[in-house]
């Protein structure tokens, strides 16, 4: 039997282990869940054998039947157990199959194994804060909420957009548009300046591979499917990068491979955690750069902080104070081992709001993807991945648009910034 997410062997011989880990999320279902697969398993190979069993008799029966046929004996006996054989056969092999598949299906709804390092906690207030850059300050003055002073300034439109596609959505105009292909490309450029390969990626994935980046069970209420279609809109280009090598076996020597990927996102559900009415932090849809590595088991720690701090050098170079935090066990999700958030500054909010997530899914979704590395010929392993988000533009905007206010109605644009911006100093009225 395949083992599609965690190592089967690691449930038939330590499943206390992987109990104590769903112990530390409070995921009281997915212990029940282990249970079965541990059931499951135990009766697939129980099953298994007997059918083995019964095909090694039948291989036996031929021989004999042959030699009792040829010194002329009565094999009347062996002639009837031959007859009933092949129904047993059928029905063992029916229940293995159909045990293989309840293995499989419950191996890909059990979450990754934690690190050790991650805080055990009920939900977000229980993250545990690492480090911090910047110093909060006031404005001096009563900050507009973004979505309105957008309207002000003549560069967004929610209420056309809500009429043509509903909540979520919005029209940015004029400046807000190059502000936003300015982070993009702000973004992207100190990920190539890093070695990153960038990525176009589709925007569209079969049911197969998205089930081997997350849990659908977990991610499909906030997706988009295509109606008729065997196909979803992506939620972030994370997903059709980490399943680009899907069913292949990567030359260790291309180890690590490191992209970039820049893509529209889409998601249905947007939460109701924003402050504003009409705003940007939480989009159906929204423009994102986003990090993936593929690399080799012993590298991806070092490669986990390789990641968080370039999400932190790019919120650096923007000079928004934000703070880092490791996610605890009941807030961190399915696939990953470990997770920092890296949290902006949103002075409005008066308070931290994530824009980054950089997690370390470990070998978790290359065994659901079946990806596997080594030489021609060699002996193979299966690689790590990881992901984490360069710069989410919505939430980018927020934090610019808070941040950068001017008391006049016009938004400052960060140093960092002008060069894709034509040099330009502000975006509003007072243009200089």
């Amino acid at each position: 039997m395949g083992s599609p997410v965690l190592d089967i062997r690691l449930i038939r011989e330590t499943p206390d282990k992987v109990r104590k880990d769903l112990q530390k999320r409070g995921a009281v279902e997915k212990e029940r869940l282990l249970d079965d697969v541990v059931r499951w398993d135990k009766e697939w190979r129980a099953t298994t054998a007997e059918a083995d069993g019964l095909k090694k008799r039948r291989n036996e029966i031929t021989r004999a039947f042959a030699e009792a046929k040829k010194a002329k004996k009565d094999a009347t006996a062996l002639q009837k157990e031959a007859a009933e054989l092949p129904r047993k056969i059928e029905a063992l092999d029916a229940k293995a199959s159909d045990l293989e598949g309840k293995v499989r299906n419950g191996l890909l709804r059990l979450p990754n194994l934690l690190h050790e390092s991650v805080p055990v906690g009920k939900d977000d207030t229980e993250n545990v804060e690492v480090a911090t850059w910047g110093t909060p300050k006031e404005p001096g003055f009563e900050l507009k909420p973004h979505g309105e002073l957008l309207e002000a300034l003549g560069l967004a439109d929610f209420e056309r957009a809500r009429k043509i596609a509903g909540a979520g959505f919005v029209y940015m105009m004029g400046d807000l548009v190059r502000l936003d292909q300015a982070l993009l490309a702000f973004a992207l450029d100190h990920m190539v300046k890093a070695g990153f390969t960038p990525v176009f990626p589709p925007y569209m994935m079969h049911r197969d591979a998205y089930e081997g980046v997350t849990d659908l069970g977990d991610f499909e209420t906030v997706m988009y499917k295509v109606d008729g279609e065997d196909l979803f809109l992506i939620a972030t280009s994370e997903h059709p990068i980490g399943a680009m090598y899907k069913d292949e076996i990567i030359d260790e020597a291309q180890l690590p491979l490191a992209f970039a990927g820049i893509s529209a996102c889409f998601r249905r559900e947007i939460g109701g955690h924003g402050v504003d009415t009409k705003g940007l932090f939480r989009m159906h849809q929204f423009n994102k750069i986003e990090q993936f590595v593929f690399c080799r088991p012993e590298d991806s720690w070092t490669w986990h902080e390789k990641l968080r701090e370039n999400g932190e050098a790019i919120y650096r170079a923007l000079e928004i104070p934000y703070r880092v935090v490791n996610v605890c066990t009941g807030d961190i999700g399915t696939v990953a081992a470990k997770k920092y958030d890296i949290e902006a500054w949103y002075p409005r909010q008066g308070k931290y709001r994530e824009v980054i997530s950089c997690s370390n899914c470990t070998d978790y979704q290359a065994r659901r993807l079946n990806i596997r590395a080594g030489k021609v010929g060699g002996d193979k392993f299966v690689p790590h991945t990881l992901n984490s988000t360069a710069m989410a533009t919505s939430r980018g905007l927020v934090a610019i648009l808070e941040n950068y206010q001017n008391e006049d109605g016009t938004v400052t644009v960060p140093k960092v910034l002008r060069p894709f911006m034509g040099d330009q100093e502000t975006i509003g009225a007072a243009k200089k």
